[in-house]
Parts: structure tokens; sequence; C-alpha cells
């Protein structure tokens, strides 16, 4: 067996040697983000569902287009600077990204973690940019609350009844640029999450399905660095909503440890919960992703915060397995972002 290098730092974490530096993020959101808290740190807000597209389907990958084209233009840097981009959403087949992503040109590796995407794919291309593999790298996700709706639940049209522990899909996408050099914010730690799978079959109660992979990430996370929530400005998952949150403070509070102080999550951030009627909060890969390549770093950037902890989270479910009766297996990726290396 190989041995593992000293970045490795516990049995799921990796201390960067090089720190890769955020170089530019953008976001794009659709119309119930554009009457959400978080509206003006936004780059672009459409009114138009399809985003000039004919289907909800093609109106996503305009979004992923659009939010690359977007962070390479305040990176002032072109395509084919890129080595890679590492990029995935909640279709089929990841046709959102494909489809949206095809006329870059640019070296592809398509990703599944479902709302986990935005935190997989930032740890994977850290560490390709801190192994020497890459100079640059875009790490990028979308998700569209009117194709989840007809891959995972209910026609539109049908006005389906949504449930209090039910969240709402976010329409937005998020791009992140990282390079070996910059100014920073710089991911200096990852950590990659396991399945964990506590039984939760009711696919209306995503917020219960992931905390407990929340929990187990995090924690992993505090035991091979060191820390603490004490030590970050912000710990943030996303999407757990209003009742994941809270179950995962609650495991937190059997250990002893505080999280009330500074944890909070994306999906309780990107909504007014109760002015929006948004039941337990927002979701989608485009949930976290459109909070952090926005309010979240261009607070670092303002040094608002200098250390966060971002770890979103997925449901690796499909309509087959729901319509089977299976289980819903949960994942969490956490990334460290800090003004210093």
């Amino acid at each position: 067996m190989v041995p593992l290098t000293n970045k490795h730092i516990g049995p799921q974490t990796v201390a960067l040697a090089s720190p890769p530096s955020v170089v530019a993020f953008s976001n794009i959101g659709g119309k119930l983000e554009s009457k959400g808290p978080l509206a003006a740190y936004f780059d672009e807000l459409s009114q138009d569902s399809f985003f000039g597209a004919d289907t909800w389907e093609k109106g996503e990958s305009v979004m992923q287009e659009r939010v690359l084209r977007r962070a390479l233009k305040k990176a002032g840097m072109e395509a084919r600077d890129l080595d890679y981009v590492l990029a995935g959403d909640l279709l089929n087949q990841c046709i959102g990204t494909s489809f949206g992503l095809r006329s870059f040109h640019i070296p592809f590796y398509g990703l599944y973690g479902a709302c986990s995407t935005m935190g997989e794919s930032l740890a994977l291309g850290a560490m390709l940019i801190d192994g020497g593999f890459a100079s640059f790298i875009a790490a990028l996700t979308s998700s569209h609350f009117c194709t989840a709706e007809r891959q995972y639940r209910m026609p539109v049209p049908y006005g389906n009844q949504r449930t209090p522990t039910a969240q709402w899909t976010a329409t937005a996408a998020g791009c992140c640029i990282l390079g070996a050099q910059g100014d920073g914010p710089y991911v200096t730690h990852v950590t990659c999450g396991r399945i964990v799978d506590k039984g939760i079959t009711d696919a209306n109660n995503m917020g219960a399905a992931m905390a407990p992979a929340a929990y187990d990430t995090l924690r992993a996370h505090f035991q091979a660095t060191g820390t603490s929530p004490a030590d970050y400005d912000l710990v943030l998952t996303g999407d757990l909503g209003a009742l994941g949150h809270e179950i995962v403070t609650d495991f937190f509070r059997q250990d002893g440890v505080d999280m009330t102080k500074n944890y909070r999550d994306c999906g309780m951030l990107l909504y007014d919960l109760e002015a929006q009627d948004m039941h337990a909060g927002g979701s989608g890969c485009g949930c976290c992703a459109a909070t952090l390549n926005g309010y979240l770093l261009g607070g670092m950037r303002a040094h608002k915060w200098e250390r966060i902890l971002f770890c979103p989270t997925g449901a690796l479910l499909s309509p087959v397995s729901s319509s089977q009766g299976q289980s819903i297996p949960g994942i969490c990726h956490a990334v460290c972002l800090s003004n210093t290396k």
C-alpha cells in the first residue's frame, strides 16, 4: 500500500500544502431569488424561468453557460485558460451541465453529488491545483425549481400540495474559479463526506435525511483539524433547511458542543421563509452555490468573515429508488475557506 502524504491529516480530511485561491466567482438567480434577502448579492437575476430558452431544462443549461462566462469575465480570463471545469446538476445524466458547457471546449469532469455538488467540485478542484495537476479550474453547479419538480416530484401544473417539512429548490447557479496563485480567500482544508443513511424514506423531508451526513462530516473535520465551531466565523451547511439545521444542532448539543452562535444553513439564508412561504427553506445545488458565490465569498473579500467552513449536503436518491421504497442516503463535503493561508 502506498503511504499517504502528510497532507492527509485524518481519515477523511486533507490539509492543502499550497492552498488554492479564489480568483473570481459569480452567481445567477431567478424570480423568487430576486425577492429574497440575498438579492443584492447576485450578479444576474431573471424574471423569466426559461432564461430565454423554450424549455426549463434548456433554461438551466443557459444558467450554467452564463454563470461561467460571468466568472471568466470577472477573472479577466478566457475559457482556454482553464485546465478543467468540474460541474454537475440534478437532472438525469447531468444534462443541464453537459449541454450548458459543451461550447466551451474545456476539459470536463461531470460530477453528481446532488445538492453537495458545489462542495464536491471545490474540494476536487482544490486538490487538483494543490497536487500540481492544474493552475486554474472552474467549479460550478445549478438547479432549477421547475426541472427538479418535474423529475423528482410532480409536474409543475399539477399544483401538488407541499408538506411543512418540504423545501423549495432554488432556481440558481454559482461558479467559482480557483487558481494556484491569488489574493484569496484560500481553500485550506477539505473533508470528504461518507454516505450516511438513517432510513428516512420521505422525499419531502430532505433535511432529516441529510442532517446525519452533515453531522458525520462536521464531526470528522473538527476531530481531524483539532478545531471547534468557535474557530470559524461561520459554519454553513446547505441545504438542510430549518428542520435539518435543528437536527444537526441537537446532535452536537448531545456531544456537549454549542453550535448556536455561528452555525447557519444556506437553505435558511437564500429566502425569507415566512414572507415567501418557503416551508422548511431552500434546497437544490444552486441554493448553496449561489449563496457561496455571492453573499459568502463577497463577505470574505470585504473581511466580514475571515474563516468559514462551507459544508453542502446532498440527498443521493433518484425517482426510481424512491418509487421502489428505498431510503435516502445523504452526503456532505466540507471545505474550509480562509483569508489567510
